[in-house]
């Protein structure tokens, strides 16, 4: 039986290592496996949400974020990648959705309200951006996902979704498929920023990025959080909460050696520079290549984008009948 994934990433800067961890190596494992079909969304839509008035920040990281794509192995031949806003569909879903959602149930959303509080909007909050889980379930839906990758932090969202596709099948008939969410292995979830922050985030600026030329990865790791009461080499030096043990435990293939330096350190005899300079030859071992990749991949932006725009229409054409098939189930595909 075939699976068919919906996932993506909001456009607002490029891609980090957090993301890398949480979610784009998983999509590359999840491709290799013919029985699943994924489709991969730029979603500029829900971007333009809380940046309406900067579109200028979505719009130049389209480009970016479809080169991280492709630089850790995403495939088009595999994968559909495509755009959000090129698939007007997905609005019009929404809007039939909406009417299936009470305000009052939107504002319980535990997603939504912690997000609103963190962008302290107040009572100013977009209007498009308090609905925007009804707007995620019009992605989900359009393509008939049964599997969608989230975070813990995003389980609120899938459930919204499955209470529309209850909502819709019972008021109407059994058109639309109920999604299962698909969460990270314990640990694998989310990826503390390089100042112990608990997340790495363009917005905090903590984030090592998959672009990142090798002299401001290791920049960034030299300055990472570490152990601050480990001020003298000698001194016995704490590995729980130290971000260059962290990363290590999440990149380092060699958990033998790993294990060891942290015995060492926690002995003491051991200094952080020397910690930051293994870990920055863990890092290049698994970014180098990627970023060469990319680097390639950016010569001939036009291939990118026409990629993109092929994939836009593949899926718009599998949107298109998920609406078809929506319409005739509410009643009013008045001219067919």
């Amino acid at each position: 039986m075939e699976n068919i994934i919906l996932t993506g990433d909001r456009p607002t800067g490029q891609l980090h290592l957090g993301h890398y961890v949480g979610s784009l190596k998983n999509r590359v494992r999840m491709q290799e496996d013919p029985n699943n079909k994924l489709f991969i969304m730029i979603a500029d839509m829900q971007a333009l949400t809380d940046n309406a008035k900067n579109p200028e920040k979505v719009s130049s990281n389209v480009l970016q974020v479809a080169l991280d794509y492709l630089a850790v192995g995403l495939d088009p031949k595999r994968s559909t990648l495509f755009i959000q806003s090129q698939i007007p569909e997905l609005a019009e879903l929404t809007m039939y959705y909406l009417n299936l959602v009470s305000v009052g149930r939107v504002r319980r959303n535990p997603t939504v309200k912690s997000e609103i509080e963190q962008k302290k909007f107040g009572e100013s909050v977009p209007t498009g951006f308090f609905i925007y889980p009804v707007s995620q379930a019009s992605d989900i839906t359009a393509f008939k996902a049964n599997l969608v990758p989230v975070g813990e932090d995003q389980k609120p969202m899938l459930e919204q979704t499955q209470e529309i596709v209850q909502s819709f099948n019972h008021t109407y008939s059994d058109v639309l498929v109920e999604p299962k969410g698909v969460f990270p292995e314990k640990g694998m979830g989310r990826l503390p920023g390089i100042d112990g922050n608990g997340k790495m985030s363009k917005s905090l600026g903590n984030g090592i990025y998959i672009a990142d030329p090798a002299d401001v990865l290791a920049k960034k790791v030299m300055s990472m959080y570490t152990d601050p009461n480990h001020i003298h080499v000698e001194d016995p030096g704490q590995v729980e909460g130290n971000m260059v043990f962290t990363y290590l435990d999440v990149f380092g293939t060699d958990k033998e050696k790993i294990a060891e330096l942290k015995e060492h350190y926690r002995r003491g005899g051991l200094g952080d520079v020397k910690i930051k300079r293994y870990l920055i030859e863990v890092l290049e071992a698994e970014f180098g290549p990627i970023r060469a990749r990319r680097e390639e991949l950016a010569k001939n932006p036009e291939a990118i984008m026409q990629m993109l725009k092929e994939g836009s229409e593949q899926a718009q054409i599998v949107a298109a009948e998920t609406l078809k098939e929506v319409k005739q189930a509410m009643g009013i595909n008045y001219f067919v």
